[in-house]
């Protein structure tokens, strides 16, 4: 037998709903058979009982997920009422005929808008003026019929408006077939390209298209390959080929629609080689062959590429450098490099530059005036907030298009006069029901690390809530890739806000909100910071009275997951409970296996546990290698049979390993979505249902009823 399991179906129903609460002996879980595997390297030998859970297409291993699903339906039976109340009152805050605020391309307006019911969006344009006779050029909804799974994406319109080529994945693997739609006559091509990245770009003829293949076991981007409209993608060309399997490659258009671009990076590293968008048949040109830890961007103006790197230039600086001659040796400095500011990017216009820049913690732009080297700041309202550029595909405009956020303060679009400096709101999302951003407070609080850094969180909740220690809190992190979780305003999370909830994102080590220094303290052998920084942050929220650990939650996904796994190792006295989306927990075994998804091309972030030195450290924190025989908080796990990228045995052999060597009688649940991968549904709405499951885990377990 694979599982054990007491079948409860006979049982009085007020006997599952309290074993479903106490998780007493009565609902056992399912408990899933070792079969020992021998994994040895370095002369080290792991025991992995749960490796053959590996084996997607076994029917035994699909039994053990469905069993572990319907133990978790069980479990939380008592709160499906509350699981759609919950859903009901997320969704209710959205306005389900709505639309994006349109922007201008090509004589176009482009724009994508939602019907009332409908789970998938419409995308949409209008020829000259808004006014015009709308264009739909595709109906998302009327495509998805009839499949549990449905993404479209990566829409590119050929330079003469006529052809749309997109790309659609059914199954959550990311596997996208690129299409192509002749939207005068509305037909679809026959062209058909398979084992894409979805994304695809025209050059300037309208006929030749360039896109990126994958591989099909790893599903690295590896290659460029150039596809003539009206012929078999057998017949395509392949325009280069990464070799260096620890890179990955793309392929998009300069926004001045002079130049093709070919991307290829790692996690340190990036080349860029061009082509006349004129000219598709023509030759590439490198703009800077690739050193190991040279990472640079280029934009495209006049007889200038500039050029965003952190060449001598931690923070990174911009240079910029002749079409003709685009080699290191030739840059030369426009905004040197600074301490204290991290520079993420630039956005060219005709007569302005607007350059991305981060300090303290915090996003600016700033706008130079590329006539005269004139230059302002932006200003901002709010203690904590999001700002960014948007979309800004025309080039000959003074109007620069950005976004604001921040957690009391709904996402919001503007248009910027750089001339006249005049701001105008186009959009705010529009919560339903009675929000009113008044009824709440955001702030930025510090944490002392275990080093004496000073960790910043961002904290939102009710206003008139106490710092007595005793509100529930649940506090986010990620803490990877060098990835910001900046604060956004969430109307879901009203849901937690309204119940009393403080909600804290920690800016732990590896992400990049101090810079680039304070990504590389979180990462390969400083790894152990990212994970010491978020206990160092909850600490900091029950001392200072936010909360208590009979009511803190933590959560992350995917890299966060991992973060959730190694914190609950090191601390589990900490959280009343957990949940950890799509985890990454198998660190050591994954990274050594170069047939999964991202693994080669990672190997500069975690380290390559071929090698000693980063073995012995990975497996150190790696949560599933780091189990042991200690109470845990409350758990629930969630993850998609179909995901590409955290693969679903890693959180199924990790609760396994759980359920035999945890000592509690806490709640550990497992819940698989049979239909999707790493991001979940695919509907506009039902994704929310996962959503609703976990605040009401965290609700169960608080004793919250409604």
């Amino acid at each position: 037998m694979l599982v054990k399991t007491f079948n409860l179906l006979y049982l009085p129903a007020f006997i599952v709903l309290l074993s479903a609460c106490k998780n007493e002996p009565n609902m056992n879980p399912p408990i899933a058979e070792k079969k020992p595997k021998e994994l040895t390297i370095h002369g080290d030998t792991r025991i992995d009982n749960y490796y053959w859970l590996r084996e997607r297409e076994d029917p035994e291993v699909i039994g053990y997920l469905e069993e572990e699903n319907a133990y978790r339906e069980n479990v939380m039976k008592e709160t499906e009422g509350l699981q759609e109340e919950l859903f009901d009152e997320i969704v209710g805050r959205i306005k389900q005929t709505d639309e994006s605020v349109p922007y201008k391309k090509n004589g176009y307006y482009y724009y994508t808008r939602y019907e009332e019911g409908k789970e998938y969006p419409i995308y949409c344009r209008k020829m000259g003026s808004l006014d015009a006779e709308e264009e739909i050029m595709l109906n998302v909804n009327e495509m998805a019929e009839g499949y549990a799974y449905y993404a479209a994406g990566g829409l590119s319109i050929s330079p003469n408006n006529r052809y749309l080529s997109y790309g659609v994945d059914t199954v959550s693997r990311r596997k996208y077939t690129i299409h192509i739609k002749d939207l005068e006559t509305g037909e679809i091509l026959e062209d058909y390209i398979p084992l894409t990245t979805g994304s695809s770009t025209w050059a300037n003829d309208n006929k030749t298209l360039f896109y990126t293949v994958k591989d099909e076991q790893t599903l690295r981007s590896k290659s460029i390959h150039k596809h003539m409209r009206g012929t078999s993608a057998a017949e395509d060309q392949v325009v280069y080929n990464e070799e260096d399997e620890t890179f990955s490659t793309y392929v998009y258009k300069t926004k001045s629609e002079q130049f093709i671009v070919i991307g290829s990076g790692s996690t340190l590293t990036t080349e860029y080689r061009v082509l006349d968008a004129d000219n598709p048949g023509g030759e590439w040109k490198v703009i800077q062959p690739r050193v190991r830890g040279l990472e640079y961007g280029i934009s495209h103006y006049e007889d200038h590429f500039y050029v965003v790197t952190n060449l001598d230039a931690k923070n990174f600086r911009l240079m910029r450098t002749p079409v003709n001659a685009t080699t290191k040796e030739n840059w030369t400095e426009v905004i040197p490099h600074r301490e204290d500011v991290m520079l993420e990017g630039v956005e060219l216009f005709s007569n302005y530059m607007v350059v991305d820049e981060r300090k303290e913690g915090l996003n600016n732009l700033r706008i130079i005036n590329m006539n005269d080297d004139s230059e302002y700041y932006m200003e901002f309202w709010e203690e904590v907030y999001t700002a960014g550029i948007s979309a800004n595909p025309e080039f000959n405009t003074d109007v620069l298009r950005f976004s604001y956020t921040s957690l009391t303060t709904p996402f919001s679009t503007y248009d910027f006069n750089m001339k006249t400096r005049e701001k105008e709101l186009l959009k705010r999302q529009e919560v339903l029901g009675e929000f009113d951003p008044d009824n709440y407070e955001a702030k930025r609080i510090y944490a002392t690390a275990a080093d004496g850094k000073r960790i910043p969180m961002s904290l939102v909740y009710r206003k008139g809530v106490e710092t007595d220690g005793d509100n529930p809190a649940l506090i986010y992190g990620y803490g990877s890739y060098g990835a910001t979780m900046d604060p956004r305003f969430s109307s879901v999370r009203l849901s937690l806000l309204d119940r009393g909830f403080v909600y804290a994102i920690a800016h732990i080590r590896g992400s990049q909100i101090y810079g680039r220094p304070w990504y590389e303290d979180g990462k390969l052998f400083n790894k152990i910071n990212t994970f010491t920084d978020f206990n160092s942050c909850s600490e900091a929220l029950i001392e200072q009275g936010y909360t208590n650990p009979e009511k803190l939650f933590a959560m992350g996904g995917s890299a966060g997951g991992l973060l959730i796994g190694a914190v609950i190792n090191l601390r589990p006295d900490l959280y009343r409970g957990v949940i950890a989306a799509v985890p990454f927990v198998d660190v050591v075994t994954t990274m050594l296996d170069e047939s999964i998804p991202l693994t080669t091309s990672e190997y500069d972030e975690w380290g390559n546990p071929n090698e000693k030195d980063y073995y012995e450290y990975m497996l150190s924190y790696s949560p599933y290698d780091q189990v042991k025989a200690q109470d845990y908080p409350n758990m629930l796990v969630t993850t998609g049979l179909h995901d590409s990228q955290v693969q679903y045995w890693e959180p199924a052999k990790w609760v396994a390993k759980l359920r035999d060597m945890k000592t509690d009688d806490n709640l550990l649940l497992l819940y698989t979505n049979m239909d999707t991968g790493h991001g979940g549904a695919s509907g506009r709405f039902e994704r929310y249902r996962e959503t609703a499951m976990e605040y009401a885990f965290m609700f169960m377990l608080l004793g919250i009823e409604e």
